[in-house]
């Protein structure tokens, strides 16, 4: 018996899946999408992470600045996006007791704080600095939804040579150690260029600066958002948009091949089935879809993700060293410890040569603050409240199946004593307790992310992050190419976090192999 022909089949129905799914199928094409899990969604879902405690934690992702408002409308998301009114609050290592509050509701108390850490010239230079951000997101963003601009067109549309020559075309920590003297501040600013991305800021490769990028030109402001209901609230609008639209949504369908010419075989509770698209769109990671497709792996470096994640249940928040600040106000942001400059730099160093950074440079949310729907009314009016702390320069290289176990409880030590380090009291004595009496802690390696989201490396953007505009002169022939989902196979696109434009919760990747689809079709 032939296979079953769809228009498209969808190998992973992360989030990228489900929105190629939903605009593919919108515009009447047939569309089958297949998970390997036995939910959908990927990295950008919720669960309840400690038996017996009624809080559904963003389990990996967890904020959003990337989703354009254009997809969400044309989709019809019904999905409320929450900001936060503090932007950050760090710590002074050489200050004990004093830190930078970066405050969106009151100017003046960000001052202060700036002013009480000798740094009061860059809060002014910080404000410029985030204008001239805020001018590279209105110029570029725009595009993301769009065939790629070449680097010359990007570079006029953003019509500012010196600045484009600062952000693009040196190393992001000239720019930075140029305009800001603090090395808190200094830290401050470069922690956008580190997530998920293990290199230096002054690395002549340009990683800093792609990740970067990424990071401050969300939706033509930089924002970063808190989904409300959780990461799981935006995979039930894309699952929502996906079937209301037509497209067939199977999960425990692992794929186990995909051939050049769109013929993609699967195995569903213990039965082998093939299917055929007239188009394959690839939500994995670039270096699965070469597995599948059989293709050797020699001299291909893989994907390194550099990160540790530690979710946390907690009594109420802990009390902090810098009694002028509050806990909601130093939780309510993004919460930056031990990530000075010098000492980002530093424990890039050390975790190159095999080292622990110490203390480990870490970030904080408090998804709870913002949003107390994803704890249960009970659990909420006793005070509690969750903790994400995503530890940076945490290289995959250091982990194999022999040590992971070890390597885990290590990494989770080395994030809980920067946090205390921070702190008026151990945050171990603040834990909750499951059903069964154990710390409600849950850290997650890039080796335990390369197991459960089948994501190489444990690397969150499946690779190396690139521009979001093609080179001059590159190859613009094919949809695929203009879109930036080209995998050298005409019928097979990617569609996922590799794609040119697809890190982060963000639809791009999904978006972007739709309309490439579409185009071939002459029906964008």
């Amino acid at each position: 018996m032939a296979p079953t022909t769809h228009d498209v089949v969808i190998v992973g129905g992360g989030h990228n899946g489900l929105t190629a799914a939903a605009y593919l199928a919108r515009a009447g094409k047939s569309v089958l999408v297949l998970e390997r899990d036995g939910h959908l969604g990927g990295a950008a879902v919720s669960a309840t992470a400690f038996k017996g405690v009624d809080a559904r934690l963003s389990r990996y992702s967890y904020l959003v600045s990337l989703l354009p408002k254009r997809i969400i409308e044309e989709l019809g998301l019904e999905l409320e996006l929450a900001r936060r009114r503090y932007s950050s609050y760090t710590p002074d290592p050489a200050r004990p007791g004093a830190g930078l509050l970066v405050d969106h509701g009151d100017a003046a108390a960000s001052r202060a704080s700036f002013d009480r850490l000798g740094a009061g010239e860059d809060f002014d230079a910080m404000a410029g600095f985030h204008a001239d951000t805020a001018r590279l997101a209105r110029a570029l963003f725009p595009t993301v939804c769009e065939p790629l601009p070449t680097r010359s067109e990007a570079r006029v549309l953003l019509g500012d040579d010196a600045l484009w020559n600062q952000l693009i075309e040196q190393p992001i920590g000239r720019a930075i150690t140029a305009r800001f003297g603090n090395d808190t501040v200094r830290g401050l600013i470069a922690t956008d260029a580190l997530i998920g991305t293990f290199t230096s800021l002054e690395d002549p490769s340009l990683a800093a600066n792609r990740c970067f990028l990424y990071h401050v030109i969300g939706n033509g402001t930089g924002d970063w958002d808190l989904p409300i209901g959780g990461m799981g609230a935006v995979t039930a609008e894309l699952e929502r948009a996906a079937r209301e639209a037509g497209a067939q949504l199977l999960t425990r369908a692992e794929v186990t091949r995909v051939t050049h010419d769109g013929e993609v075989s699967y195995r569903r509770f213990g039965t082998e089935a093939v299917v055929r698209g007239r188009h394959v769109l690839a939500n994995v990671a670039p270096a699965v879809l070469r597995g599948l497709l059989g293709e050797a792996m020699t001299g291909v470096q893989g994907p390194e993700g550099a990160q540790v994640k530690v979710n946390l249940m907690l009594r109420r928040l802990p009390r902090l060293r810098d009694e002028s600040v509050s806990a909601e106000a130093a939780f309510g942001g993004t919460f930056h410890i031990n990530e000075g400059y010098g000492h980002l730099e530093d424990s890039y160093r050390a975790a190159s040569d095999g080292e622990m950074p110490g203390p480990l440079p870490c970030e904080i949310y408090c998804h709870s603050l913002t949003d107390p729907s994803i704890l249960s009314d009970e659990l909420a009016a006793t005070g509690a409240q969750t903790l994400t702390v995503f530890g940076l320069h945490t290289p995959h290289r250091w982990l194999n199946e022999s040590n992971n176990e070890a390597m885990r409880q290590e990494l989770q030590d080395a994030a809980l004593a920067s946090l205390n380090s921070v702190l008026a009291e151990p945050v171990e004595e603040l834990l909750l307790r499951d059903a069964a009496g154990v710390p409600c802690v849950e850290t997650k390696t890039t080796l335990d992310l390369e197991h459960a989201l089948n994501m190489p490396g444990g690397n969150i953007f499946h690779g190396s992050l690139e521009w979001p505009f093609l080179e001059d002169g590159a190859a613009r022939a094919t949809p695929a190419q203009r879109w930036g989902v080209d995998t050298g196979h005409e019928r097979i696109l990617i569609c996922g976090a590799g794609a040119r434009r697809g890190g982060g919760v963000s639809g791009l990747g999904g978006h972007n192999a739709a309309m490439a689809v579409l185009d071939e079709l002459g029906t964008v």
